[in-house]
């Protein structure tokens, strides 16, 4: 019993060690937005401002262009997420419900895929972008987000598709429901855990993306936000460090907005108590 307690205790702290871990960039940079110019350089850090001021803030949007530049990252991780989860969705049902030789190899080239680093991607996605005329253009990022996205969303969604009985679905077929209304009527709406996380990776993952959209991108008035906040950063590299910090922070908010109001669809049971056992 000790040995047990003693393991659950180190497994706690572990847990609150690894919290703190994550939590320290987020609270140190909400602290660091709210600074005035003479704490940021003081000798003696402290978490909480002394005399807090939303200076920073009114500066970071005079000196760059961010309510435009977060209008193009919404557009292009909507755009990402939504196309990604429409394409994906019925691609993971087919890897999932017909295990033949090209579901997989389609599998395979999923998990071979996540291996490829970004600089080995951009010049053949660059010649492609150019072919068809999409080069700094919002439409070609929003393309390039939901090919980089796809294998990881199916992935994802196999496996749910997978948890899902097929019985129901047996029933369905007795009562005359063909594969498309099956997919549609009975698959989908218990995959709704599923595909909602996969929106989100898609989301976040197109929100937070910075060396597509720093490539493809030229156009001031089309860069994405996190391709406007390195403008923060002078030539020698001398960052304003306070709109940088106020900067960052408001770009941090969206994902965890969005992450706030749809965890409960991730970690819900919506299969619990669907077939008896």
């Amino acid at each position: 019993m000790r040995t047990g307690k003693g393991a659950r205790v180190g497994q706690y702290l572990a847990l609150l060690g690894y919290l703190a871990f994550l939590a320290f960039p987020f609270l140190w940079l909400i602290s660091t937005a709210f600074k005035p110019p003479r704490e940021l350089v003081s000798l003696h850090p402290t978490w909480i401002p002394r005399n807090p001021t939303l200076a920073n803030f009114r500066q970071a949007f005079d000196e760059q262009p961010l309510l435009q530049a977060a209008l193009n990252s919404l557009v292009a991780a909507l755009g990402a997420a939504v196309i990604a989860v429409l394409v994906a969705t019925p691609m993971a049902y087919v890897m999932a419900r017909h295990r033949t030789r090209l579901a997989k190899a389609a599998s395979g080239w999923v998990v071979v895929s996540q291996a490829f680093p970004f600089v080995l991607v951009i010049i053949p996605l660059f010649l492609v972008l150019k072919n068809l005329r999409l080069i700094n253009s919002l439409p070609g990022l929003v393309m390039v987000y939901v090919v980089w996205a796809l294998p990881f969303a199916l992935w994802m969604l196999v496996g749910y598709v997978r948890a899902v009985p097929t019985e129901l679905e047996e029933a369905a077929a007795v009562d005359g429901a063909g594969k498309l209304r099956t997919l549609v009527s009975i698959t989908a709406p218990l995959l709704a855990p599923g595909i909602v996380a996969t929106a989100l990776f898609a989301f976040i993952s197109a929100w937070n993306e910075f060396f597509f959209a720093l490539v493809l991108l030229k156009t001031p008035e089309k860069q994405t936000l996190p391709v406007v906040l390195t403008h923060f950063i002078g030539a020698e590299g001398v960052a304003d460090l306070g709109p940088l910090a106020a900067a960052a922070f408001l770009a941090t908010l969206p994902s965890l907005v969005v992450f706030a109001i749809i965890q409960k669809r991730i970690t819900g049971g919506m299969l619990a108590g669907a077939v008896k056992s």
